[in-house]
Formats: C-alpha cells, sequence, structure tokens
C-alpha cells in the first residue's frame, strides 16, 4: 500500500491553510499601523459595508465562529472603534455600530486591498477571479456540510 492519499503534497486542505496563513501573515504589517488583527479588518469592511447591524447579520457576514466574534468585538469596542447597543426595534437583539474613530478608520485602510494585491505577482486578475470563484465553491460545499 502506497498511503499516496495521506501525502501533505496531494492535501487540497493543507494547500488552503498554508494559502490562509500566507495571506494572514501577509496583511499583519498593513494592519499594524491600524492597530488591528485581520479577523478585526474583516469586521471592520463588513461594517463598512453595512453599518449597525445585528450581531448575527455581522456573524453571517463574516463566518466568523461566535465564540470568537464575542472576543473580537470586545478588543474593537475598547478600541474605541465600535459599539454595541440595543435596537430600539427588539431590546433583545444587539446591533453593531462603528464610532466615529472606526469610520474614519476606513481612510487610513484605503490603501491596503491595493498593497496586498501588489503582492501577488504571477496571478493577473483574471485568475483572481476564478480563484474567488472557485473558493466560493469551497465554501459553500462545506457549509452544506455543516
Amino acid at each position: 500500500m502506497s498511503f499516496d492519499q495521506l501525502k501533505l503534497k496531494n492535501q487540497l486542505c493543507h494547500r488552503l491553510y498554508m494559502a490562509s496563513n500566507s495571506i494572514v501573515r501577509t496583511y499583519r504589517e498593513p494592519l499594524k499601523e491600524l492597530n488591528i488583527t485581520y479577523p478585526q479588518y474583516v469586521v471592520m469592511m463588513a461594517l463598512w459595508e453595512h453599518d449597525k447591524i445585528t450581531i448575527a447579520e455581522l456573524l453571517e457576514k463574516t463566518m466568523i465562529d461566535g465564540g470568537a466574534m464575542t472576543q473580537i468585538l470586545k478588543k474593537m469596542a475598547g478600541k474605541c472603534l465600535l459599539e454595541i447597543i440595543k435596537d430600539d426595534n427588539d431590546k433583545r437583539k444587539r446591533l453593531v455600530q462603528l464610532t466615529q474613530q472606526g469610520q474614519e478608520l476606513k481612510i487610513k485602510a484605503a490603501s491596503i486591498p491595493n498593497t496586498i494585491s501588489c503582492k501577488f505577482t504571477r496571478i493577473d486578475s483574471t485568475q483572481a477571479s476564478q480563484l474567488m470563484e472557485l473558493l466560493d465553491l469551497v465554501v459553500n460545499d462545506l457549509a452544506i456540510e455543516t
């Protein structure tokens, strides 16, 4: 028996893991200037696009684990980037809303996507679009499983 199926070089999931780690490391330096982590950056992008949303909506948009999201939101509230407020329409729900400081951070973050995309020197825009479509398929296939 050769067990080729157990070789790392044959594992799609390991390649995705390595790519994910590389991407997060690449974001580390530009995000350091903003004093936020990559997961916090993901939350900020979601809120810049859809401010004052429920925590459930934020979880859905970012696909961040609920337990991790709680910690992320606490740290970001501590940095005065956002606040968690009661929903006037439903007191059981909490809304996440950017503070002025959180809104202003968007201006400083505007150059980050271009800074990161410049690092992809061997992937053109067509390949990047195709990769995003393939990754969406992976995410959707695995979401069906859970």
